[in-house]
């Protein structure tokens, strides 16, 4: 009865979506505000509905309840706890029913604690969100029905993709769907405030913590996805610009444009209809990433759906929601009154031009991904890998670095040339050293990129520090922090990424048992291979002895992996990490004469790349913290001193 329970709390979350929606039509068409009030209770009801069908998904998983068809197609029963806890969504159904009940519960919490808005356009946002959600509980109930019987069901499930057994599923999916959901919170409060006139600054300080919020966690999600695929696929690379991770990767430039352009409108109100255009664009990017992962258009170890037929439903969606809001924003656009002014030399412009390049490379992510889609449709099969990106985006975003150097040191409305000059001598002086040091030692040795994003990368980390010169640091407000540690991340993924590129060293040999292989510093002392048994696999693994300028030995253990259910080898890659870098070692084949396939890379501070992705996340965080601390303080000094004037 767990599966019929679920199926029949999704029913009737749908029917409450329905309600929501009809109740808030109702509210605006007859100007009754007054409806909110029970518009409220039943937007809270829908979050505990698809809460408690996630829940007993869940349940059904960590059973192993055969009669289920998605838990026999996407677990086994002898699969550890974890990877059937974490499966629940690593699968097209589970990942949807997902979706849906996180927007169910972020409405919920739209519902329970919004109070920044106005009445109309605090009702209008919830029926943006119950229009969202329908037509995922339609999707869910006549297409992906996660919880279908199976009947007769058999003695035991098909198992989980093993490259998804990991703990990284655990964490990178929810992360990103939470990214993903709190853009459609922002979409919706785009549409609320174009339906209401209301495009304003408080419109804006009540959006900004969910598009902050929705930026954090795509960005911990790209993190944690990136060094997943780092270490699990055994390539050795950290983006591979697959159209899937394109797929996260989209919406988070678009969610940077926004919440730099949301924070102007908050704080200087300026950018009012820049703001709406950048929240309906970012959501677009999420359903654009939903429709390649899941309508059957890709191969991939991301991609869940292989049925045509949802993707025709997701697209069909994508243009309801996405064509409804262009439109609603061609419409209502004439209405949204000019923001404050700004001169040319400010921060205004800084953020206007940040937005406008940060817009430049995902035109050209979304080009080079949906291309070859669409030359594939025509007959005409077309790659567009590394190379395009690296060459086209790659410059682009060494300018984005540099805007972001002048934008903390521009003063907002207006300020003077001369001053913005001499405040960028301390970053410039920074490059002109590290330029100078790699033009005597590393000039003709390393890309041209790799060495301007060093150059870029010093620069910039003195740059993210201009707010906190000559302030009181006691004092310097929470949000400013968050802001100078993000930037200081990404110049710190920044310095990894060009040194991944520029200094890493690689090498593929042939040894036996026994022998010694030497790259790049290090000695590794090939000692022998032996048969291990994990839970659900068998492996051969590779005892390989590893040290560097006389220092202690350390064992790694690269692994060669079957899993039995389904059927599939994997590699299981070994890493060391010290404080300049990770060495990176493969078990590969058997090769003739009883030699194995080693192939071992020495990456320099490839970990800056991920450090830098927690600093940014990290920096979001206090700004968040910090937004929402001053604003919680000064509504209470300002009912202290209505008391007291009472």
């Amino acid at each position: 009865m767990i599966a019929e329970a679920g199926l029949a709390a999704l029913w009737l979350a749908a029917s409450l979506a329905l309600l929501q929606l009809a109740l808030v039509a109702i509210g605006l068409a007859g100007g009754k505000s007054d409806l909110l009030g029970a518009v409220r209770p039943v937007a809270v009801a829908q979050g505990c509905l698809t809460a408690i069908a996630f829940a007993l998904l869940i349940t059904l998983f960590l059973r192993s309840d055969m009669s289920v068809l998605l838990v026999v197609t996407n677990s086994h029963s002898m699969k550890p706890w974890l990877y059937k806890f974490a499966g629940t969504w690593g699968n097209h159904e589970g990942s949807m029913l997902l979706w849906v009940t996180v927007m169910g519960v972020a409405g919920a919490a739209v519902a329970l604690f919004e109070r920044a808005l106005r009445r109309e356009t605090h009702m209008a946002t919830l029926g943006g969100q119950a229009a969202i959600s329908l037509g995922f509980y339609v999707f869910l109930l006549f297409a992906s029905n996660p919880f279908a019987r199976i009947d007769p069901a058999p003695a035991d499930g098909q198992g989980l993709n093993p490259l998804l057994q990991d703990p990284g599923l655990a964490f990178h999916p929810p992360t990103l769907y939470l990214g993903y959901v709190g853009l459609s919170v922002a979409f919706s409060f785009a549409v609320g405030a174009l339906l209401t006139r209301q495009v304003d600054a408080a419109f804006a300080r009540a959006m900004r913590p969910w598009v902050l919020g929705a930026w954090i966690l795509l960005t911990l999600g790209i993190t944690a996805g990136s060094y997943w695929a780092y270490y699990e696929l055994g390539w050795g690379g950290w983006w591979f610009w697959d159209p899937v991770e394109n797929a996260s990767l989209m919406p988070w430039l678009a969610a940077t444009a926004l919440l730099h352009s949301v924070t102007v409108l908050a704080t200087r109100d300026a950018l009012r209809a820049w703001t709406v255009m950048l929240a309906v664009i970012a959501f677009s990017m999420s359903m654009v990433g939903t429709f390649l992962v899941r309508s059957g258009i890709l191969t991939s170890v991301h991609a869940f759906a292989v049925d045509p037929e949802r993707g025709t439903f997701i697209l069909v969606l994508l243009g309801i929601y996405i064509g409804g809001a262009l439109a609603l924003f061609g419409w209502r656009v004439g209405a949204v009154r000019e923001g404050a002014p700004f001169e040319l030399v400010s921060r205004e412009t800084m953020l206007v031009v940040n937005n406008l390049l940060l817009s430049v490379i995902l035109g050209l992510v979304l080009i080079g991904t949906l291309y070859p889609l669409l030359t594939e449709a025509f007959g005409h099969k077309v790659s567009v890998g590394a190379p395009y990106f690296d060459r086209i985006a790659g410059p682009i975003a060494l300018a984005l670095m540099v805007v972001m150097i002048l934008g903390p040191l521009t003063r907002w409305r207006r300020d003077r040339m001369r001053e913005v000059g001499r405040r960028m001598a301390i970053p410039l002086v920074a490059g002109a050293v590290v330029l100078i040091t790699l033009a005597m030692f590393a000039w003709g040795r390393i890309g041209i990129l790799p060495f301007l994003g060093l150059v870029i990368a010093l620069a910039v980390a003195v740059g993210s520090l201009a707010p906190l010169w000559k302030r009181n640091l006691r004092r310097t407000p929470l949000f400013t922090w968050g802001m100078v540690i993000a930037h200081l991340g990404c110049a710190v993924s920044l310095a990894g990424m060009a040194c991944d590129s520029a200094f890493t060293v690689e090498r593929l040999v042939a040894a036996r048992p026994g022998d010694m292989v030497e790259t790049a510093g290090w000695t590794l002392r090939f000692k022998q291979i032996i048969p291990i048994a994990g839970d659900n696999w068998t492996a051969l693994q590779a005892d390989v002895e590893v040290s560097r300028g006389g220092s202690e030995p350390v064992l790694m253990h690269p692994q060669s992996r079957f899993f039995a259910s389904p059927p599939t080898p994997t590699t299981e890659a070994a890493l060391l990490t010290r404080w300049n870098g990770q060495l990176y070692v493969v078990l590969g084949q058997e090769a003739d004469e009883g030699r194995w396939q080693l192939r071992i890379w020495w990456k320099p501070f490839v970990t800056l790349i991920w450090l830098g992705g927690f600093l940014i996340a990290l920096g979001g965080a206090l700004a968040l913290v910090g937004r929402e601390r001053r604003g919680w303080l000064l509504k209470w000094r300002a009912r202290k001193a209505t008391e007291a004037l009472a």
